[in-house]
């Protein structure tokens, strides 16, 4: 028996106890040093999971686990076919919020001690909450999920990484909002920003990362072998004033299948 499937068997027997949480913590250790493959990631993503932090690590253990579990019961004798897309983003929510609790990774009341720790909310879209104070060498996001599921939102995070490690995302916990969505509470360097990068330049920065136009002619949607990129306008890549080369802080990032 592999590791995950061995740890799904202790969550399905035991729940988020303190042996399943160990088992886990222990999962995440290995893969942070290098004795352990994620399966979901390859080789280069890998580094950018672990850039991630632990606790998006073992969310992202979590979301594969609830999954897996549904999957399971909708391959049944007896069940209706394969679970929906919003059935398993609803499971995957529910038990990545159990976990988090209960490896207390979890905030009740994030925004105010956001803004008490990391100063105010400085901008707000369909995504992410940001908080910054001016001098921080990172901004602090609170993160929903666009995707159709968790797991996508989780992967997100690590292909961001991946892709652009100078604006690595860090996650440190979780939370629910004052409109009830659950959120990612994550670092990310703070970017003085130059000017906004032109679409030129911006097609050559993802063509050098193996992306090509989709043709779906809104010109900010690119394609690899394995990837999709998307929403790479001139809001989310700036040009750094360091570097004097387009950066980006925010995008859309998922596998192709």
């Amino acid at each position: 028996m592999d590791s995950l499937q061995h740890i799904y068997e202790v969550i399905a027997t035991k729940g988020f106890d303190d042996i399943s949480l160990q088992a886990i913590q222990d999962y995440v250790k290995n893969i942070q040093n290098g004795t352990e493959d994620f399966p979901r990631f390859n080789l280069s993503e890998h580094a950018g999971l672990c850039t991630a932090g632990a606790p998006l690590i073992g969310a992202s253990v979590v979301a594969c686990y609830a999954t897996a579990s549904i999957t399971a019961g909708g391959n049944a004798e007896g069940s209706s076919g394969s679970p929906a897309n919003w059935e398993i983003d609803q499971l995957q929510e529910h038990t990545i919020e159990q976990w988090a609790r209960a490896a207390n990774l979890w905030e009740d009341d994030s925004e105010q001690i956001l803004t008490a720790e990391f100063g105010p909310m400085i901008a707000q879209g369909a995504e992410a909450k940001v908080y910054y104070s001016d001098g921080n060498t990172s901004v602090v996001k609170e993160r929903t999920s666009i995707y159709s599921t968790w797991q996508k939102a989780i992967d997100a995070i690590v292909l961001h990484n991946c892709l652009f490690p100078e604006t690595t995302m860090k996650v440190v916990g979780f939370t629910r909002d004052s409109d009830g969505l659950m959120r990612i509470v994550l670092t990310q360097p703070y970017v003085n920003c130059l000017r906004l990068a032109t679409k030129d330049e911006i097609d050559d920065m993802v063509a050098a990362k193996g992306f090509r136009d989709n043709w779906d002619g809104q010109g900010v949607n690119y394609i690899s072998d394995r990837l999709a990129l998307e929403d790479m306008h001139p809001a989310n890549v700036f040009i750094d004033v360091v570097t004097g080369k387009p950066i980006c802080i925010d995008c859309i990032v998922k596998f192709l299948k």
